[in-house]
């Protein structure tokens, strides 16, 4: 798993290393990502076949499903380089979701620019999510999350900072955001304030 360095932090993963492609696999691969994006948009996650997108790709069936295996596959794909610019700006950009701010201003920051990542990509972070039990937590881009989240709990001096890590994740997973916007029609600034203030609590050296 490859790491970069957080600038006042440990080294984080952002995933694995990147995989020598032939000419003709990669284009395949970017073809039907492409595909896949735009027929999602288009159509809706949940109206889009396996077979649409091959087809829309111009490769064939059997390619599409050992490369992607299923739609959350594809999912996963198309949400990775979107988890890898948030993770940039945690790495390397400007404070305070980047170095360079007092760890809890960094754990306020980082929950709100999650939970605002998860509702705008949240059909495509549900299916990546939801497609088989437990993908949630065998994501790659959740060991980052946990491990950022960490780090800046036990910089804060806090008990038990894994858990505490893994309570604020599980609160911004995808099917909660989606029961709070979807469901219950809740407000999503409302909802970042309120998680904001989860964070501050979870942060406190106090508790």
């Amino acid at each position: 798993m490859s790491t970069h360095a957080a600038g006042d932090g440990p080294s984080l993963p952002i995933g694995p290393p990147p995989v020598r492609e032939r000419a003709d696999a990669a284009r395949n691969r970017r073809r039907a990502l492409a595909a896949a994006e735009a027929l999602f948009a288009e159509r809706g996650v949940h109206s889009v076949t396996m077979d649409d997108v091959a087809a829309a790709a111009g490769v064939g069936k059997g390619t599409l499903y050992r490369r992607f295996t299923d739609k959350g596959g594809l999912a996963s794909a198309l949400l990775s380089e979107r988890a890898i610019a948030l993770q940039g700006e945690i790495l390397g950009g400007p404070p305070p979701l980047g170095p360079g701010a007092p760890p809890e201003l960094r754990l306020r920051a980082f929950t709100t620019a999650y939970l605002r990542f998860q509702a705008t990509h949240l059909d495509l972070v549900l299916l990546s999510e939801t497609s088989t039990p437990g993908a949630r937590l065998r994501k790659g881009s959740y060991a980052f999350w946990a491990q950022h989240a960490e780090m800046l709990l036990r910089a804060r001096g806090v008990r038990d900072p894994l858990e505490r890590a893994e309570v604020l994740l599980a609160g911004l997973s995808a099917e909660q955001v989606s029961s709070w916007l979807r469901d219950q029609g809740r407000d999503l600034e409302a909802l970042v304030e309120a998680m904001g203030r989860l964070a501050d609590a979870l942060g406190s050296a106090g508790t």
